[in-house]
């Protein structure tokens, strides 16, 4: 979204309904710890990738009811005056935590924890589910298909497919999980990813002929470019690509494959290319890849991948599952209670929880999630069982720990991303559809 917009309404109605109603019960001061976690991973998924947290913190901070929010909410009688005024001065005043970006998570991890009021949490609820779900999902995605990839660069290119402030999220989060670059002009802009990119099919058709095209292209961004060489005949693409960059002095950058038989197709330009002399130029595939493509390509002579629409939709996960759900609240004798839900099938787990993972021998283990009164007290625990803490300061009294949402943050984020796969166990990196990487304990002190 546009940086100068509000956030206040990419909320539910019943966010504000539940405020109005706390107001006039008197339970909206109550202090409370609200929680974003899964009682699950979609299926076929060994661990989750928190991405958007930089999203979140921009979104806390721009969540401001100004005069053009509060007339409308007024014209829709859904909440009354005294609502209004609260909403006229709202401001985020609690603390949040949670798992660095770039982390994996499990069932159960609490990726996110708010504390604070319940009026001044439960108005959050929307836009952080909007922005986790849809980008932890998007970094679950390109982590699996960079793992895919044994090191071949992934290149994000699905604008086109998902809505347009989606797609700059979702270059972001692609990034987090190790993508090397977006297609995405305004995601270079906001958050300083690599762009890429020369010409489609249409560039190619508009001109008289393939050698025309390639000519024209090679002259604009020189021979190093690449260039499209399926559009007519492959052979004959490549025959004439290579030509294009040596007429203009120099050897061709790379060729890109985007249709038919892709493994097959690579070997045989690959050779091609050799017999040509052309043993520098590259090759890059595309056409509708995922995780699985990825894979079946690892033998093949390929050198980078560009992914789009599997990418930008969660490689049929377009959501990470997670939920924002009341853990503790304080009592009518000002003593917090910790609360739960019982309802079957969507069972949580009250109290406010500090999160570690076992590393045994350099290899997770466990995750281990202490329920206690606060991180302080849950710290023996996490230290007897050698466990590496996870969360981290985001919020403080209302206040943004900036430098999770800063220049480096997404740097830093697709680092520790890096570091937190790497120690997963073997298990944990495989495709196919099995258990979470490693289990989830639950201890409980309070």
């Amino acid at each position: 979204m546009p940086t100068d917009a509000s956030t206040a309404l990419l909320t539910d109605r019943y966010e504000l309904t539940m405020l109005d109603a706390a107001l006039r019960s008197g339970v909206a001061d109550r202090r409370s710890v609200f929680e974003v976690f899964g009682r699950r991973l979609p299926a076929r998924r060994r661990y989750g990738v928190v991405a958007g947290t930089a999203r979140v913190l921009d979104a806390i901070a721009d969540f401001r009811f100004g005069e053009a929010e509060l007339a409308w909410i007024a014209q829709t009688g859904v909440v009354g005056d005294e609502t209004l005024d609260y909403l006229a001065a709202y401001r985020f005043g609690g603390d949040v935590i949670g798992y660095a970006e770039g982390e994996c998570f499990f069932p159960g991890s609490p990726v996110l924890t708010l504390q604070g009021t319940f009026a001044e949490c439960v108005l959050l609820e929307t836009v952080i589910l909007s922005v986790l779900n849809h980008d932890c999902a998007v970094a679950s995605a390109a982590s699996r298909m960079t793992t895919a990839a044994h090191g071949r660069p992934c290149l994000e290119m699905g604008a086109r497919r998902t809505h347009e402030w989606s797609a700059v999220a979702a270059a972001r989060a692609a990034v987090v999980g190790g993508f090397a670059g977006t297609s995405v002009m305004e995601a270079g802009r906001s958050y300083g990813i690599p762009t890429i990119g020369t010409a489609a099919h249409s560039f190619t058709l508009v001109h008289d002929d393939e050698e025309a095209a390639f000519a024209a292209q090679v002259a604009a961004l020189g021979p190093g470019t690449t260039l499209l060489v399926d559009t007519y005949d492959v052979e004959r693409g490549v025959e004439r690509a290579v030509r294009a960059a040596r007429t203009a002095g120099g050897e061709l950058g790379a060729v890109r494959l985007d249709s038919g038989d892709l493994v097959a197709q690579a070997f045989t330009v690959r050779a091609q290319l050799d017999a040509l002399g052309a043993a520098t130029t590259r090759i890059t595939v595309t056409s509708d890849l995922d995780e699985y493509a990825i894979a079946a390509l690892g033998a093949a002579p390929v050198d980078s991948y560009g992914v789009g629409t599997k990418l930008v939709t969660g490689s049929g996960h377009p959501t990470a599952e997670l939920v924002y759900k009341l853990v503790a609240r304080e009592g009518a004798d000002g003593e917090m209670v910790d609360v739960a839900k019982a309802s079957a099938s969507k069972k949580s787990v009250g109290g406010f929880k500090t999160a570690g993972r076992v590393v045994e021998d350099g290899v997770a283990a466990e995750e281990l999630v202490v329920a206690a009164d606060s991180l302080a007290d849950a710290a023996p625990v996490l230290t007897a069982a050698g466990a590496r803490p996870l969360q981290v300061p985001l919020v403080s009294a209302g206040v943004i720990a900036e430098e999770h949402r800063g220049p480096g943050a997404l740097r830093a984020a697709a680092e520790r991303h890096l570091a937190s796969r790497a120690e997963l166990p073997y298990e944990g990196w495989r495709l196919s559809e099995g258990e979470p990487a490693i289990p989830t304990r639950h201890v409980t002190l309070t």
